[in-house]
């Protein structure tokens, strides 16, 4: 599984407060990131703007119910999250945050339905064994089972597997992914499967018996601190393997890493017997050189901003889709500094980078990404791209691409792909919350989201509460 982005310790929507005034001589003046180029045509080989028909959706009701993480296994899409109800050819199956459905057309809903009795943020499965799935969030039981926000299930009965430890987070669970033989499990929690002395906030547990199998050993701590941050605290949030399955990034709250500054994100390399922090890095976002870099981070209710990441198909380039409406110590002139509410690109070298280009909404908030050869997808509930000039209004040679955006790929790519008429984005899909997941496969790209306001369209077509499906012509 490619991307993830876990449960918001703040909410999506977060009241976005008044800025801290005023900035150091030195950073008063410093240029602004280099934005996209020009917006240029689709480029051949990127997934269609047309949903695919057919594909399950959510059903709206009062309350906002939503897709959290979509992943494929043999056959099969399983859709984890919080949600009570499914809907496809006129027929509503009840369902409890958890299910499953063909990744083919017709799309058909399976009769498996595991009883999670609170919300689910990431599923994985271990290799090739679509037998039993790994489930994490905050929730208390399984099929009438007691467990604590981890389990191990059936894919063909929904009950708890015996024998993966206790089934226990000492907290919650953001993102769980297998990586050769090992579920790296990311959270709040400071134990998991009763296991003492198991890293905190970021573990590695036997697939088997879920004891921890000392791949991990990062001593992950730390919080963001800055004038009138939100409270937050340490936690590992979301993660991406790369193509060649030796390489892993990390976002969450954190300031260390494998005995390492690291904030926001790090790159783990994950080829080895041990897990190690890598060097990649940026001032940009870890704060290391803050007089040339000093908006390292955003508004102070995003102290959290750099939630997904995706890689590019040859891992040799790192995109980003940032939240964060603007940096906390921004002097309110435009262009937009940083990476806040933004797009970007970075080197995927092991070394202290900076971006390759940066693409700004306009204070709209992007939370997932994915990456194929010919676009970058990036997704949240912003209304425009190339729209570095204003905050929360169109600016200057603003385009409108609602909800999601593509945009071309490579070190020197960044520019949004607009319709034929050269009027809009190429891709959009109703706002909502902001899709929260993003999965490629080698038939398209599936994008989770929810019903915020009662929207379902996706590509201007109704019907796609909470899944949308774009395949590759």
């Amino acid at each position: 599984m490619q991307q993830r982005n876990g449960a918001r310790p703040w909410g999506k929507r977060g009241a976005q407060g008044a800025l801290i005034a005023g900035i150091t001589a030195a950073a008063c003046c410093l240029p602004a990131p280099a934005s996209a180029a020009p917006a240029s045509p689709a480029l051949a080989g990127a997934v269609s703007p047309t949903p695919a028909t057919g594909t399950p959706t959510l059903v709206n009701t009062a309350a906002t119910e939503q897709i959290r993480q979509l992943v494929q296994c043999g056959g099969t899409m399983y859709a984890v999250g919080t949600f009570t109800q499914i809907a496809q050819g006129g027929t509503t199956f009840p369902r409890h945050n958890v299910f499953s459905f063909s990744a083919s057309t017709p799309f058909k809903v399976n009769s498996w339905a595991p009883n999670v009795n609170g919300e689910v943020n990431s599923i994985a499965f271990s290799g090739g064994n679509c037998a039993d799935a790994y489930i994490g969030g905050q929730f208390t039981s399984v099929n009438g089972t007691t467990v604590a926000n981890l389990a191990e299930i059936s894919t063909a009965t929904g009950n708890v597997v015996s024998g993966f430890g206790d089934h226990t987070g000492g907290g919650h669970v953001d993102t769980i992914l297998a990586v050769k033989g090992h579920v790296l499990v990311g959270g709040t929690f400071t134990s998991v499967n009763g296991n003492k002395g198991t890293d905190a906030y970021f573990a590695s547990l036997n697939p088997v018996t879920g004891k921890d199998d000392g791949f991990l050993h990062l001593n992950i701590s730390g919080h963001y601190t800055y004038p009138g941050v939100d409270t937050n605290s340490t936690d590992v949030y979301n993660q991406q393997l790369s193509h060649g399955g030796t390489l892993d990034l990390v976002e969450g709250i954190f300031t260390s890493a494998g005995g390492l500054h690291r904030q926001q994100i790090f790159m783990l390399g994950v080829g080895g017997t041990t897990a190690k922090v890598t060097g990649w890095s940026s001032p940009e976002f870890d704060g290391s050189n803050p007089t040339k870099y000093p908006y390292y981070f955003c508004s102070v209710h995003h102290p959290l901003y750099i939630r997904a990441a995706a890689w590019s198909p040859d891992d040799s380039t790192v995109y980003i889709a940032d939240t964060g409406f603007r940096p906390w110590n921004w002097n309110g002139k435009f262009p937009l500094v940083g990476l806040c509410d933004a797009a970007a690109a970075f080197p995927a070298s092991q070394q202290e980078v900076t971006h390759d280009w940066v693409n700004y909404t306009g204070c709209d908030s992007l939370y997932s990404a994915a990456a194929d050869s010919s676009a970058v997808y990036v997704a949240g509930h912003n209304r425009w791209f190339d729209n570095p000039d204003a905050c929360n209004k169109a600016g200057p040679g603003a385009i409108p691409a609602p909800g999601l955006a593509g945009l071309t790929p490579g070190p020197s790519g960044g520019a949004l792909l607009e319709n034929s008429s050269h009027t809009a984005g190429l891709y959009s899909r109703s706002r909502g919350l902001g899709a929260d997941d993003m999965l490629l496969t080698g038939a398209g790209l599936w994008i989770a989201s929810d019903t915020f306001g009662g929207g379902e369209q996706c590509g201007g077509i109704s019907g796609f509460a909470g899944i949308c499906f774009l395949p590759y012509s």
